[in-house]
């Protein structure tokens, strides 16, 4: 698997390796969001193999798929942050399409060597985004697994690149490819950039809770274990050339959010100069800032039988709960890197209406 010491991948193969005794391969090349820590308890655990390395070493991949003969490859590894891709979409074009384009390369190559069976056996999951189709108006359907694509911001243009690369190696080539596009994720050991931990951090460092615009925009919300138990049955029982949306059946606003994770906050850890929700500023919005995404998953709970274990109320309070428990996790996360990336995003907006 690729980026498994970020955020989602992190979480899947801690999920995998506590209900399997199958080894991952795990290649990650740890930039500012990539994160050892989270896999400590593997450190001895030989069913984990770490390499640091990049998709676009083609030699490298190679080399890995010959040396350790996988039956599967789950693709997580991507730069996935909005707001990153628009001060800087070069590094988005890099991993997120010539990355992709690298390793279905490297996989079509390893493929021809299996026997007839490994070759029937074999899979590519590649895990996509909701981003790619674009932005909802309040009184638009859900996305669709047939819904065109509109990518609206560098980050999800170059998912979407990636996804039209995987389905065009499907039908050219046939690779068995799998394509997953989930909603916003949520959980334990999110790097404090998006929505949900950066609130959490800053909520419990006393720091303002910025909000984009007038707060209003709409997201799925998806809680990552839902997520990872999603991911086993598409790699499972998934049909190839096929695309599965995931989301958690949670529409919320961004200024929703915000006041659950202050509520749950004065509850679980309340502070003595009053609410939390004191904190929360208005700051200008981000260019091209989508208004509403929202999944509809009802093909993988008819086709797969999968659904979210777990409901908005249920998994916030998890990951509140999560956060207050790992204050040190948080600390060391807090790196001279992320602090720039916060000054360099937050420091020019202002506070906005």
């Amino acid at each position: 698997m690729t980026g498994g010491a970020g955020f989602i991948g992190a979480n899947f193969v801690l999920d995998w390796l506590a209900s399997s005794d199958e080894p991952i391969v795990n290649l990650d090349l740890l930039t500012y969001a990539g994160n050892l820590e989270t896999l400590s308890s593997l450190r001895d655990d030989a069913r984990h193999v770490f390499v640091q390395g990049d998709i676009c070493d083609r030699a490298l991949v190679d080399r890995l798929l010959a040396e350790h003969r996988p039956r599967a490859i789950v693709h997580f590894a991507a730069e996935s942050h909005v707001d990153r891709s628009i001060h800087g979409p070069g590094d988005f074009v890099r991993t997120n399409i010539d990355g992709t384009f690298t390793l279905l390369e490297a996989a079509r190559g390893y493929r021809a060597t299996l026997d007839a069976a490994g070759q029937a056996d074999f899979r590519f999951l590649h895990i996509s985004t909701d981003e790619v189709y674009g932005s909802l108006s309040p009184s638009d359907p859900a996305f669709t697994e047939t819904k065109a694509y509109e990518p609206n911001s560098p980050y999800s243009a170059s998912k979407a690149a990636s996804d039209h690369l995987v389905r065009a190696w499907h039908h050219t080539y046939g690779l068995p490819v799998l394509t997953t596009n989930c909603s916003n994720n949520y959980g334990p050991w999110q790097f404090p950039e998006k929505l949900i931990p950066l609130m959490i951090v800053n909520a419990l460092a006393g720091k303002p809770l910025p909000i984009y615009g007038d707060g209003q925009n709409v997201r799925d919300w998806l809680y990552v274990s839902d997520h990872c138990s999603a991911i086993r049955e598409v790699l499972a029982r998934g049909t190839p050339g096929e695309t599965y949306n995931i989301g958690g059946w949670n529409e919320k606003t961004n200024i929703e959010i915000v006041h659950a994770l202050c509520a749950l906050l004065d509850e679980m850890h309340p502070r003595t100069e009053g609410s939390y929700s004191q904190l929360i500023t208005y700051v200008t919005d981000r260019p091209g800032h989508d208004r509403r995404y929202a999944i509809d998953a009802r093909k993988i709970e008819r086709e797969l039988g999968w659904r979210p274990a777990e409901t908005f109320d249920t998994g916030i309070r998890k990951t509140v709960q999560w956060y207050l428990d790992h204050p040190q996790w948080i600390a060391d996360v807090h790196s001279g890197a992320y602090r720039a990336w916060v000054a360099t995003n937050y420091s020019t907006r202002g506070q906005g209406a």
